[in-house]
């Protein structure tokens, strides 16, 4: 005779807890920093999450109303005081416009470069704090031992509590005419929950696709994408699956960024190895589209 369904929930029921738990604790503080590369930052409100600090806007009509979107490529400068080289700036960069195209395709028509749109949107990554590979190659040793050791029971192994990465980025959703329609300032650290990537641009690259995902919220439902479990809320449509999973996106424009790493991203993030291992980005996308642009700090000071 079977278990209570009460009883065979308990253990998911306290594994979902403690990691709740574990990600409000041991987590890194990003900085909530303004770059410039939005139109303005007027009347700008503050919705913070459980793990995340952000600053929204939309108007919630005019965004409902809109039914095509274009989204350009995002911007990663370089800055002194971080410590990513071009190729890790450009991934974690990549990542932030695929996982736009992805979640805003669930809810607009994405169109090219060169054609009109209801919106376009833009994101800069303002800030980003490296991942230490060494602590993260401990965590993750850690892990490994508790699997062997305790097979089969569901408790989180935490990170170590030191070298955890962040990011910051602010993004906007313009109309035809310029008209500022939705903007975000976010910030989020890693926590002790988050997948240890044993590469400067682990943290920062795992972070790129929540931002992704809480700005695309926003520009498709006018609403704060903050409330509720993240891990739960973040997840993408069942319609986003194939994608997701490296098939072809809904929409050709979205093929500019690449495709996701898919079955060998998870398996990679799971082992902890560098995300450019399992992930190419643009670099994979079709030979004629245009690459995530790498503004340098004089053309962002410009714009």
């Amino acid at each position: 005779m079977g278990l209570p369904a009460t009883m065979r929930l308990a253990p998911l029921k306290s594994t979902a807890l403690i990691s709740l738990a574990l990600a409000t604790v041991g987590c890194a503080t990003a900085p909530l920093e303004r770059a410039g590369s939005l139109k303005n930052y007027d009347r700008l409100a503050d919705a913070n999450g459980l793990v995340t600090r952000a600053q929204i806007k939309a108007n919630k009509k005019e965004l409902l109303e809109a039914k095509t979107i274009r989204i350009e490529p995002t911007a990663f400068p370089p800055r002194p005081d971080i410590a990513l080289d071009e190729n890790e700036r450009k991934l974690v960069a990549n990542v932030i416009s695929r996982e736009m195209c992805l979640r805003l395709s669930e809810r607009f028509q994405i169109v090219g470069p060169r054609e009109e749109a209801d919106l376009t949107v833009k994101a800069t990554v303002t800030h980003a704090t490296a991942t230490n590979a060494t602590a993260s190659a401990a965590s993750q040793a850690a892990s490994i031992a508790k699997s062997v050791a305790l097979p089969g029971v569901p408790v989180p192994v935490p990170r170590l509590p030191v070298g955890l990465g962040t990011l910051s980025v602010e993004a906007e959703a313009r109309d035809f005419a310029g008209f500022q329609k939705a903007a975000m300032v976010w910030a989020r650290g890693a926590n002790s929950v988050s997948n240890a990537r044993m590469a400067n641009d682990g943290d920062a690259y795992d972070l790129a696709s929540e931002f992704g995902a809480d700005f695309a919220k926003l520009v498709s439902t006018g609403e704060s994408p903050f409330g509720g479990v993240p891990s739960l809320a973040s997840l993408p449509s069942v319609s986003s699956v194939p994608a997701k999973l490296g098939g072809a996106p809904k929409y050709a424009a979205c093929e500019q960024y690449g495709r996701f790493p898919g079955l060998k991203g998870f398996v990679g993030a799971g082992l902890g190895l560098p995300p450019g291992w399992t992930d190419k980005g643009a670099d994979e996308a079709r030979p004629d589209a245009p690459q995530p642009e790498i503004a340098s700090v004089e053309q962002q000071a410009s714009r």
